[in-house]
């Protein structure tokens, strides 16, 4: 692998990771088009790892609050903020169970998806078409609760296919439930957190089993830092844009890249 590829592709992962335009869509075709061979499962968990990393920075302050509340209800502290944390803990996991049944029971069935570019460009499409729609939602300022978040949960296991955004899949869910839109970001930020490391552990045995060779870790930790760095950039603009209402502007942008992808791949 080169350099220029590891670190391209570390870009790519990090900018579409967090931004509503479907990350595994945006490898698979730029892939295909692109010409790269599979970069292998190694690098694949370490770009996601680094995706992870830039997530953790963005929300360290909300995460320490969820880490603590736990002890903290132990110790008898009951507090508005405590109560907060602790309920979006349970939240996190309610939301997670989707995810974690599509992910282990369908698996094999996934992996063939990623193999068709068609595929991808029809859940763009379908990407898109959330992220138009989705400025014309009221935001009737819900908050979480048990019942949204495991549909949120959902959202987010349909959104194992590739070329449909976890992001934006979750976000729009959340927003069609009546929830505040920055506080249905800031959950689907977080709530990635357990997807994303859970998609790591799923290939930890097959890293184990073919380790890196030597020559190619300048090229995992160029990568893995480009994806941290982008990623965290991308959460960042994003929540400005979610503020503003612009949702839209990623909404053409998918359905732009979808039928480039599609005129590629019929008319080439």
């Amino acid at each position: 692998m080169e350099l220029f590829k590891a670190v391209l592709l570390g870009f790519i992962q990090g900018a579409t990771e967090f931004l509503p335009v479907s990350s595994s869509g945006h490898l698979v075709l730029g892939s295909h088009i692109l010409g790269f061979k599979e970069q292998g499962i190694v690098f694949d968990v370490m770009l996601h790892l680094g995706t992870l990393v830039s997530v953790i920075i963005v929300f360290r302050k909300e995460l320490l609050a969820m880490i603590y509340a736990p002890f903290q209800m132990m110790q008898g502290d009951r507090s508005e903020a405590v109560r907060h944390s602790f309920l979006w803990d349970i939240y996190v996991i309610i939301a997670t169970i989707p995810a974690v049944i599509i992910g282990l029971g369908f698996k094999d069935y996934i992996e063939q998806t990623f193999m068709s570019t068609t595929v991808v460009c029809l859940m763009l499409i379908i990407t898109g078409s959330m992220m138009i729609i989705s400025r014309y939602l009221p935001d009737r300022g819900g908050r979480i609760t048990s019942g949204r978040s495991l549909l949120i949960g959902c959202a987010q296991a349909g959104a194992i296919l590739p070329g449909l955004s976890r992001s934006g899949s979750t976000i729009f869910m959340g927003m069609l439930l009546g929830v505040n839109r920055e506080t249905a970001a800031r959950f689907s930020f977080i709530m990635s957190l357990p997807a994303i490391l859970g998609a790591a552990v799923l290939n930890l045995r097959e890293v184990m089993m073919f380790p890196p060779a030597g020559s190619t870790l300048v090229n995992l930790v160029a990568g893995t830092l480009m994806a941290a760095v982008t990623g965290y950039f991308a959460i960042i603009l994003l929540l400005d844009v979610i503020k503003k209402n612009r949702l839209p502007w990623f909404g053409y942008y998918c359905l732009v890249v979808a039928f480039v992808g599609l005129a590629f791949i019929f008319l080439r």
